[in-house]
Protein backbone atom coordinates (compact mmCIF):
# COMPACT_ATOMS: atom_id res chain seq x y z
CA UNK A 1 0.00 0.00 0.00
CA UNK A 2 3.01 2.17 0.97
CA UNK A 3 4.43 1.54 -2.53
CA UNK A 4 0.88 2.06 -4.18
CA UNK A 5 0.28 5.78 -2.47
CA UNK A 6 3.73 6.46 -4.17
CA UNK A 7 2.69 5.84 -7.13
CA UNK A 8 -0.69 7.55 -6.95
CA UNK A 9 1.04 10.85 -5.72
CA UNK A 10 3.88 11.24 -7.91
CA UNK A 11 2.21 14.04 -10.07
CA UNK A 12 1.67 16.31 -7.52
CA UNK A 13 5.42 16.46 -6.14
CA UNK A 14 7.55 19.31 -5.81
CA UNK A 15 11.56 20.02 -6.29
CA UNK A 16 13.33 21.09 -3.44
CA UNK A 17 14.72 24.94 -4.99
CA UNK A 18 17.09 27.09 -3.66
CA UNK A 19 14.58 29.96 -2.74
CA UNK A 20 12.99 30.01 0.35
CA UNK A 21 10.25 27.34 0.87
CA UNK A 22 7.06 28.50 0.11
CA UNK A 23 5.16 26.73 3.13
CA UNK A 24 7.95 28.53 5.35
CA UNK A 25 6.84 31.57 3.37
CA UNK A 26 3.09 31.20 4.03
CA UNK A 27 3.90 29.91 7.56
CA UNK A 28 5.21 33.77 8.27
CA UNK A 29 2.40 35.52 6.52
CA UNK A 30 -0.22 34.30 8.35
CA UNK A 31 1.59 35.22 11.18
CA UNK A 32 1.51 38.85 9.89
CA UNK A 33 -2.06 38.23 9.21
CA UNK A 34 -2.57 37.47 13.14
CA UNK A 35 -0.19 40.08 14.62
CA UNK A 36 -2.44 43.01 12.79
CA UNK A 37 -5.69 41.85 13.48
CA UNK A 38 -4.42 41.86 17.19
CA UNK A 39 -2.47 45.40 16.26
CA UNK A 40 -6.45 46.30 14.69
CA UNK A 41 -7.65 45.62 18.31
CA UNK A 42 -5.09 47.31 20.16
CA UNK A 43 -5.64 50.24 17.58
CA UNK A 44 -8.35 51.11 19.34
CA UNK A 45 -7.26 52.34 22.54
CA UNK A 46 -3.70 53.82 21.64
CA UNK A 47 -3.55 57.34 21.39
CA UNK A 48 -1.87 58.12 18.44
CA UNK A 49 -4.68 55.95 16.49
CA UNK A 50 -3.25 57.20 13.08
CA UNK A 51 0.29 55.84 13.60
CA UNK A 52 -1.27 52.58 15.11
CA UNK A 53 -3.79 52.27 12.50
CA UNK A 54 -1.27 52.94 9.86
CA UNK A 55 1.20 50.35 11.23
CA UNK A 56 -2.14 47.73 11.09
CA UNK A 57 -2.30 48.28 7.87
CA UNK A 58 1.26 48.02 6.45
CA UNK A 59 1.10 44.82 8.23
CA UNK A 60 -2.04 43.36 6.57
CA UNK A 61 -0.24 44.46 3.45
CA UNK A 62 3.05 42.76 4.23
CA UNK A 63 0.90 39.36 5.08
CA UNK A 64 -1.36 39.06 2.32
CA UNK A 65 1.65 39.76 -0.01
CA UNK A 66 3.48 37.07 1.71
CA UNK A 67 1.12 34.78 1.64
CA UNK A 68 0.18 35.05 -2.02
CA UNK A 69 3.78 34.68 -2.71
CA UNK A 70 4.13 31.59 -0.76
CA UNK A 71 1.24 30.23 -2.66
CA UNK A 72 2.46 31.13 -5.87
CA UNK A 73 5.90 29.53 -5.48
CA UNK A 74 4.08 26.58 -3.91
CA UNK A 75 2.27 26.75 -7.53
CA UNK A 76 5.42 26.63 -9.28
CA UNK A 77 7.31 24.06 -7.46
CA UNK A 78 3.93 21.49 -8.01
CA UNK A 79 4.22 22.01 -11.80
CA UNK A 80 7.82 21.35 -12.29
CA UNK A 81 8.07 18.14 -9.97
CA UNK A 82 4.81 16.94 -12.36
CA UNK A 83 7.43 17.80 -15.30
CA UNK A 84 9.87 16.41 -13.94
CA UNK A 85 8.16 13.07 -13.07
CA UNK A 86 6.39 13.01 -16.53
CA UNK A 87 10.09 12.68 -18.18
CA UNK A 88 11.41 10.27 -15.89
CA UNK A 89 8.07 8.04 -16.16
CA UNK A 90 10.16 5.00 -16.86
CA UNK A 91 12.75 5.72 -14.37
CA UNK A 92 10.31 6.09 -11.88
CA UNK A 93 8.03 2.92 -12.62
CA UNK A 94 11.17 0.65 -12.74
CA UNK A 95 11.92 1.81 -9.35
CA UNK A 96 8.21 1.54 -8.16
CA UNK A 97 8.73 -1.99 -9.68
CA UNK A 98 11.64 -2.63 -7.56
CA UNK A 99 10.45 -1.16 -4.39
CA UNK A 100 6.91 -3.15 -5.32
CA UNK A 101 8.92 -6.44 -5.47
CA UNK A 102 11.64 -6.55 -2.91
CA UNK A 103 8.23 -5.60 -0.55
CA UNK A 104 6.30 -8.52 -1.44
CA UNK A 105 8.98 -11.25 -1.88
CA UNK A 106 9.84 -13.19 1.62
CA UNK A 107 13.50 -12.17 2.66
CA UNK A 108 15.32 -15.59 1.89
CA UNK A 109 13.96 -16.56 -1.66
CA UNK A 110 15.93 -12.97 -2.48
CA UNK A 111 18.53 -14.83 -1.73
CA UNK A 112 18.16 -17.85 -3.81
CA UNK A 113 19.89 -18.11 -7.48
CA UNK A 114 18.95 -21.33 -9.39
CA UNK A 115 22.93 -21.15 -10.26
CA UNK A 116 23.42 -22.55 -6.43
CA UNK A 117 25.61 -21.19 -3.60
CA UNK A 118 27.98 -19.11 -6.02
CA UNK A 119 25.17 -17.45 -8.18
CA UNK A 120 23.17 -16.69 -4.63
CA UNK A 121 26.34 -15.10 -3.59
CA UNK A 122 26.77 -13.10 -6.36
CA UNK A 123 23.06 -11.99 -6.29
CA UNK A 124 23.73 -11.10 -2.67
CA UNK A 125 26.59 -9.12 -3.58
CA UNK A 126 24.29 -7.30 -6.40
CA UNK A 127 21.77 -6.81 -3.89
CA UNK A 128 23.58 -5.08 -1.42
CA UNK A 129 25.02 -2.83 -3.81
CA UNK A 130 21.80 -1.57 -5.06
CA UNK A 131 19.93 -2.06 -2.52
CA UNK A 132 21.36 1.43 0.04
CA UNK A 133 20.65 3.82 -4.29
CA UNK A 134 17.21 2.36 -4.13
CA UNK A 135 16.94 3.25 -0.30
CA UNK A 136 18.04 7.06 -0.95
CA UNK A 137 15.48 7.02 -3.94
CA UNK A 138 12.52 5.87 -1.63
CA UNK A 139 13.63 8.44 0.98
CA UNK A 140 13.61 11.15 -1.67
CA UNK A 141 10.15 10.30 -2.77
CA UNK A 142 8.87 9.88 0.89
CA UNK A 143 10.16 13.23 1.66
CA UNK A 144 8.49 15.11 -1.63
CA UNK A 145 5.24 13.21 -0.22
CA UNK A 146 5.44 14.85 2.65
CA UNK A 147 6.30 18.41 1.52
CA UNK A 148 3.39 17.69 -0.49
CA UNK A 149 0.92 17.25 1.79
CA UNK A 150 1.88 20.51 3.90
CA UNK A 151 1.40 22.42 0.69
CA UNK A 152 -1.94 20.82 -0.03
CA UNK A 153 -2.88 21.91 3.37
CA UNK A 154 -1.88 25.75 2.94
CA UNK A 155 -4.22 25.46 -0.17
CA UNK A 156 -6.95 24.04 1.44
CA UNK A 157 -6.44 26.99 4.71
CA UNK A 158 -5.59 29.49 2.37
CA UNK A 159 -8.85 31.14 0.84
CA UNK A 160 -10.02 31.19 4.51
CA UNK A 161 -6.92 33.25 5.58
CA UNK A 162 -6.95 35.56 2.76
CA UNK A 163 -10.88 36.42 3.11
CA UNK A 164 -9.74 37.28 6.41
CA UNK A 165 -7.03 39.40 6.00
CA UNK A 166 -8.95 41.19 3.44
CA UNK A 167 -11.55 41.51 5.27
CA UNK A 168 -9.65 43.24 8.12
CA UNK A 169 -6.96 45.44 6.23
CA UNK A 170 -10.64 47.16 4.63
CA UNK A 171 -12.24 47.20 8.12
CA UNK A 172 -8.47 48.98 8.39
CA UNK A 173 -8.63 51.11 5.93
CA UNK A 174 -11.85 52.60 7.17
CA UNK A 175 -10.80 53.49 10.29
CA UNK A 176 -8.10 55.12 9.03
CA UNK A 177 -10.17 57.60 7.40
CA UNK A 178 -12.21 58.67 10.46
CA UNK A 179 -9.44 58.42 12.61
CA UNK A 180 -7.41 60.89 10.46
CA UNK A 181 -10.92 63.26 10.27
CA UNK A 182 -10.81 63.72 13.90
CA UNK A 183 -7.45 64.58 14.04
CA UNK A 184 -7.03 67.95 15.41
CA UNK A 185 -3.74 67.71 17.32
CA UNK A 186 -1.40 68.53 13.86
CA UNK A 187 0.59 71.94 14.09
CA UNK A 188 0.02 73.96 10.54
CA UNK A 189 1.33 76.16 8.39
CA UNK A 190 -1.17 78.85 6.08
CA UNK A 191 -0.62 80.47 2.83
CA UNK A 192 -0.49 84.36 3.09
CA UNK A 193 -2.63 84.24 0.01
CA UNK A 194 -4.92 81.57 -0.26
CA UNK A 195 -6.14 82.75 -3.19
CA UNK A 196 -2.88 82.35 -5.37
CA UNK A 197 -2.93 78.82 -5.17
CA UNK A 198 -6.42 78.57 -6.32
CA UNK A 199 -5.04 81.17 -9.41
CA UNK A 200 -1.92 78.64 -9.45
CA UNK A 201 -4.31 75.80 -10.22
CA UNK A 202 -6.09 77.58 -12.84
CA UNK A 203 -3.12 78.64 -14.97
CA UNK A 204 -1.26 75.81 -14.37
CA UNK A 205 -0.96 73.39 -17.69
CA UNK A 206 1.95 71.17 -16.23
CA UNK A 207 3.13 69.34 -13.42
CA UNK A 208 6.07 71.48 -13.68
CA UNK A 209 4.61 74.68 -13.73
CA UNK A 210 2.65 74.18 -11.00
CA UNK A 211 5.21 73.01 -8.37
CA UNK A 212 7.51 75.67 -9.24
CA UNK A 213 5.03 78.31 -8.87
CA UNK A 214 3.88 76.91 -5.68
CA UNK A 215 7.48 77.68 -4.24
CA UNK A 216 6.95 81.31 -4.70
CA UNK A 217 4.04 81.11 -2.29
CA UNK A 218 4.73 82.16 0.92
CA UNK A 219 3.16 80.60 3.95
CA UNK A 220 2.82 82.01 7.84
CA UNK A 221 2.19 80.92 11.35
CA UNK A 222 4.19 77.76 12.83
CA UNK A 223 7.66 77.98 11.94
CA UNK A 224 8.79 74.69 11.13
CA UNK A 225 12.32 74.21 9.90
CA UNK A 226 12.40 70.84 8.43
CA UNK A 227 15.72 69.33 7.28
CA UNK A 228 15.78 66.95 4.67
CA UNK A 229 19.37 66.76 4.35
CA UNK A 230 20.37 64.03 6.88
CA UNK A 231 17.97 61.44 5.14
CA UNK A 232 20.13 61.81 2.31
CA UNK A 233 20.22 58.23 0.06
CA UNK A 234 17.91 56.44 2.76
CA UNK A 235 14.36 57.67 2.25
CA UNK A 236 11.79 54.87 2.65
CA UNK A 237 9.54 54.77 -0.97
CA UNK A 238 5.81 56.21 -0.11
CA UNK A 239 4.28 52.96 -0.77
CA UNK A 240 4.71 49.28 -1.00
CA UNK A 241 5.82 48.01 -4.35
CA UNK A 242 8.48 47.56 -7.70
CA UNK A 243 10.07 50.74 -9.33
CA UNK A 244 8.31 50.55 -12.64
CA UNK A 245 10.34 53.63 -14.94
CA UNK A 246 13.55 55.49 -13.19
CA UNK A 247 13.77 59.08 -13.39
CA UNK A 248 14.78 60.00 -17.15
CA UNK A 249 13.40 56.17 -18.34
CA UNK A 250 10.87 56.76 -21.44
CA UNK A 251 7.52 55.04 -20.73
CA UNK A 252 5.96 53.34 -23.89
CA UNK A 253 4.98 56.81 -25.73
CA UNK A 254 8.69 57.92 -25.56
CA UNK A 255 7.88 60.38 -22.92
CA UNK A 256 10.75 60.83 -20.44
CA UNK A 257 9.87 62.39 -16.94
CA UNK A 258 12.25 63.46 -13.69
CA UNK A 259 9.93 61.41 -11.28
CA UNK A 260 9.86 57.85 -11.33
CA UNK A 261 7.01 55.25 -11.48
CA UNK A 262 6.12 52.50 -8.86
CA UNK A 263 3.92 49.85 -9.35
CA UNK A 264 1.53 49.31 -6.55
CA UNK A 265 -1.14 46.83 -5.86
CA UNK A 266 -5.07 48.32 -5.43
CA UNK A 267 -5.70 50.65 -2.28
CA UNK A 268 -1.42 50.78 -1.31
CA UNK A 269 -1.43 53.09 1.38
CA UNK A 270 0.98 55.99 0.90
CA UNK A 271 2.86 57.59 3.17
CA UNK A 272 5.02 60.13 3.73
CA UNK A 273 8.68 58.91 4.05
CA UNK A 274 10.14 62.17 6.03
CA UNK A 275 8.47 64.90 8.35
CA UNK A 276 6.68 67.46 6.20
CA UNK A 277 4.23 70.40 5.79
CA UNK A 278 1.65 69.32 3.55
CA UNK A 279 1.73 72.32 0.34
CA UNK A 280 -1.32 70.72 -1.30
CA UNK A 281 -3.49 68.14 -1.73
CA UNK A 282 -6.38 67.46 -4.42
CA UNK A 283 -7.16 66.63 -8.24
CA UNK A 284 -5.14 68.62 -10.52
CA UNK A 285 -4.79 68.06 -14.30
CA UNK A 286 -4.90 64.71 -15.63
CA UNK A 287 -2.62 62.92 -12.65
CA UNK A 288 -5.78 62.80 -10.44
CA UNK A 289 -5.63 63.62 -7.04
CA UNK A 290 -1.77 65.10 -5.79
CA UNK A 291 0.21 65.54 -2.89
CA UNK A 292 3.11 68.13 -2.74
CA UNK A 293 5.01 67.67 0.69
CA UNK A 294 7.54 70.30 1.79
CA UNK A 295 10.19 68.46 3.71
CA UNK A 296 12.31 71.23 4.04
CA UNK A 297 15.34 73.06 2.73
CA UNK A 298 13.96 73.79 -0.22
CA UNK A 299 12.38 70.82 -1.72
CA UNK A 300 8.99 69.96 -2.61
CA UNK A 301 7.66 65.85 -2.73
CA UNK A 302 5.18 65.38 -5.41
CA UNK A 303 3.27 62.36 -5.25
CA UNK A 304 0.85 62.19 -8.51
CA UNK A 305 -2.09 59.43 -8.90
CA UNK A 306 -3.21 58.63 -5.63
CA UNK A 307 -7.45 57.76 -5.18
CA UNK A 308 -7.65 59.02 -1.93
CA UNK A 309 -5.90 62.08 -0.14
CA UNK A 310 -5.79 62.58 3.64
CA UNK A 311 -5.13 65.69 6.21
CA UNK A 312 -5.60 69.64 5.48
CA UNK A 313 -3.05 71.87 3.56
CA UNK A 314 -0.47 73.51 5.48
CA UNK A 315 -0.62 70.88 8.57
CA UNK A 316 3.17 69.58 9.63
CA UNK A 317 3.08 65.76 9.35
CA UNK A 318 5.45 63.19 11.66
CA UNK A 319 7.36 60.57 8.93
CA UNK A 320 5.39 57.40 8.47
CA UNK A 321 2.43 59.80 8.22
CA UNK A 322 -0.34 58.37 5.97
CA UNK A 323 -1.17 60.75 2.79
CA UNK A 324 -3.44 59.10 1.14
CA UNK A 325 -4.31 55.03 -0.50
CA UNK A 326 -4.08 54.53 -4.03
CA UNK A 327 -7.05 53.40 -6.20
CA UNK A 328 -8.29 50.27 -8.08
CA UNK A 329 -10.08 46.96 -7.24
CA UNK A 330 -8.64 44.40 -4.93
CA UNK A 331 -9.50 41.21 -5.78
CA UNK A 332 -11.66 38.68 -4.09
CA UNK A 333 -10.11 35.52 -2.34
CA UNK A 334 -10.89 33.22 -4.65
CA UNK A 335 -9.33 35.57 -7.71
CA UNK A 336 -6.20 35.67 -5.68
CA UNK A 337 -5.95 31.85 -5.31
CA UNK A 338 -7.09 30.86 -8.87
CA UNK A 339 -4.18 33.16 -10.24
CA UNK A 340 -1.71 32.03 -7.78
CA UNK A 341 -2.46 27.94 -9.03
CA UNK A 342 -1.50 29.66 -12.33
CA UNK A 343 1.65 30.83 -10.66
CA UNK A 344 0.78 34.71 -11.21
CA UNK A 345 2.05 37.13 -8.55
CA UNK A 346 0.96 40.59 -6.60
CA UNK A 347 -1.68 41.92 -9.13
CA UNK A 348 0.12 45.42 -8.92
CA UNK A 349 -2.33 47.60 -11.21
CA UNK A 350 -1.75 50.95 -10.03
CA UNK A 351 1.09 53.49 -10.47
CA UNK A 352 2.26 56.26 -8.33
CA UNK A 353 4.65 58.97 -9.71
CA UNK A 354 6.96 60.36 -7.52
CA UNK A 355 9.23 63.62 -8.45
CA UNK A 356 11.15 65.46 -6.03
CA UNK A 357 12.25 69.11 -6.73
CA UNK A 358 14.74 71.84 -5.03
CA UNK A 359 13.73 75.19 -6.07
CA UNK A 360 12.70 75.45 -9.84
CA UNK A 361 14.70 72.19 -10.45
CA UNK A 362 13.65 68.27 -10.71
CA UNK A 363 16.30 66.18 -8.56
CA UNK A 364 16.59 62.16 -9.24
CA UNK A 365 14.69 60.63 -6.41
CA UNK A 366 17.76 57.68 -6.53
CA UNK A 367 19.93 60.24 -4.90
CA UNK A 368 17.55 60.65 -1.71
CA UNK A 369 15.08 57.07 -1.98
CA UNK A 370 16.71 53.58 -0.98
CA UNK A 371 15.52 51.75 -4.21
CA UNK A 372 18.82 51.43 -6.54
Amino acid sequence: MRVLAIAVALGLCAPVMAQENPAMIAKRAAGQLEAAQNAMFLAEKASDRVAALSQTIRAYEHGLTGLREGLRRAAIREAAMARKFEAERERVSRLLGVLLSIEQSPTPLLMLHPGGPIGTARSGMMVGDITPAIQRQAEVLRTELEEIAILRALQESAEGTLEEGLRGVQAARTELSQAISNRTNLPRRFLENPDALTQLINSSETLQSFAQGLVDLQVTGLDAPLHIGDARGALPLPVTGVILRRAGEADAAGITRPGIVIATEPNALVTTPWPATIRYLGPLLDYGNVMVLEPGDGYLLVLAGLDHVYGRQGEVLPAGTPVGLMGGNAPEAGVILARAAEGGGAERSETLYMELRQGDDPVDPGIWFAYE
